[in-house]
């Protein structure tokens, strides 16, 4: 065998390693796109459900002799209240079903209607007085969770009776049931009832949380980064911060949970649970990826800019603030958003100050008790109700939506200023 020969046959073995290189590296591509889009397939599956709610129809009589008020009775808002609600509820569903006599029938049968339907009566009823003595109100009122799971997905589960079952299929041969998009789960709160719980107290702790954040990470980290690499002497002190700063990136979140409620909490005193506490323990653990993001920045302008300024006759304060920090905002921002963006998707260092507690009221401020979505996210993945699986996949493609949009932004603003040198 000659020369040329070996040659041709070494070049052939070179040339198929890379191919199959390169076929083992769309392979790798390939699989993490296909597990990628079956995460999200099934999260999307799961949360359809949560977006629509089941609701029964419901004929309520408003004459005062069923709402046991008084002919002379003022109908104030105190009156209006102290009528029994939940008696109109099951009453009509007796009304509905005449032929249910049992006791135990008929707690089957006000069960169909959710607990919290006897509480938006009285919202309707409370906005509406001059209802009261005409002629009965048909709406329609939200329907039990396991009634609504049953409905929306015709899955029979050991939570519903047959003779519940024989209820709701009454219930739609007459027309008297249906799905409507559920406000509800931006509207409200957290609930023990699947069927009354949102999100909307999350997403305000979420935005609480995240603008204490924001006001005091970006403007420290910004300040650290511009003082640590334009103005900090070149020293074995400022070579220690810069280490301990990276170090500090890469530190576990449950850590800086523990020192929120070791410090804020334990030693200042703070209230648990509250989005100030939060915003101050998501700041820390920001701090180090904004600092190191935006000194990453202030590198990437050229120094013949800095020269060209100093040879103007510019001091080094003016060169910073007018000439390099102005063309560095991009990428600084870009890493603040990301910073932020990461903020939004912590839990363990906000379980650890408190704020996995059961909140119902939505939060007004910044020392209000509240939670999170990540948190709400993790409460509601272990509840054993059935509807909630599908509120906690709702929650985390909300929570996705949030994060995508956020990263958006921080693609374009770096696509939109940046500056090719």
């Amino acid at each position: 065998m000659n020369n040329t020969e070996i040659v041709k046959q070494s070049l052939k073995r070179r040339y198929a390693k890379e191919k199959r290189f390169q076929l083992y590296g769309k392979l790798a591509v390939l699989t993490g796109f296909v597990f990628l889009a079956l995460l999200l397939l099934d999260i999307v599956t799961k949360a359809i459900p949560a977006f629509e709610t089941t609701e029964v129809q419901l004929t309520i009589p408003l004459d005062r002799n069923s709402l046991e008020i008084a002919e002379d009775a003022t109908l104030d808002e105190e009156t209006l209240r102290a009528i029994n609600y939940g008696g109109l509820i099951k009453k009509s569903l007796r009304n509905m079903f005449p032929e249910v006599r049992k006791r135990k029938d008929k707690k089957e049968l006000y069960s169909l209607a959710s607990s919290g339907a006897e509480f938006d009566l009285r919202d309707k009823i409370i906005a509406n007085p001059e209802l009261i003595g005409g002629e009965p109100l048909t709406l329609w009122l939200k329907a039990d969770d396991d009634i609504d799971t049953y409905y929306k997905l015709q899955k029979v589960t050991s939570r519903i009776s047959e003779k519940q079952i024989a209820f709701v299929q009454t219930l739609q041969d007459n027309g008297q049931i249906r799905t409507s998009f559920n406000t509800t789960f931006f509207t409200a709160s957290d609930s023990r009832e699947p069927e009354q719980a949102g999100i909307r107290g999350a997403l305000l702790g979420s935005f609480w949380t995240l603008l204490v954040t924001l006001l005091l990470s970006m403007p420290v980290g910004i300040a650290a980064a511009v003082y640590l690499e334009e103005f900090a002497p070149k020293n074995r002190f400022t070579d220690f911060i810069e280490i301990n700063i990276n170090n500090l990136a890469a530190v576990p979140s449950i850590v800086f949970g523990l020192l929120g409620l070791a410090v804020f909490i334990n030693f200042f005193g703070l209230p648990r649970s509250a989005p100030l506490v939060g915003g101050l323990v998501l700041s820390l653990m920001t701090l180090p990826t904004i600092i190191i993001s935006s000194r990453a920045a202030l590198k990437s302008v050229p120094p013949s800019i800095k020269e060209a300024a100093l040879g103007l006759g510019a001091s080094h304060m003016q060169t910073v603030f007018h000439h390099v920090l102005p063309l560095a905002m991009p990428g600084i921002l870009t890493g603040a958003i990301i910073g932020m963006a990461q903020a939004l998707g912590e839990t363990a260092p906000l379980l650890m100050i408190g704020m996995v507690a059961f909140i119902v009221d939505v939060p007004g401020g910044m020392l209000d008790s509240a939670t999170v979505l990540p948190v709400q996210i993790y409460l509601w993945s272990d509840s054993p109700e059935r509807a909630f699986t599908a509120l906690t996949a709702a929650t985390i493609l909300v929570l996705l939506g949030f994060l995508v949009v956020m990263n958006a932004i921080a693609i374009y603003l770096r696509k939109h200023f940046e500056r090719r040198w």
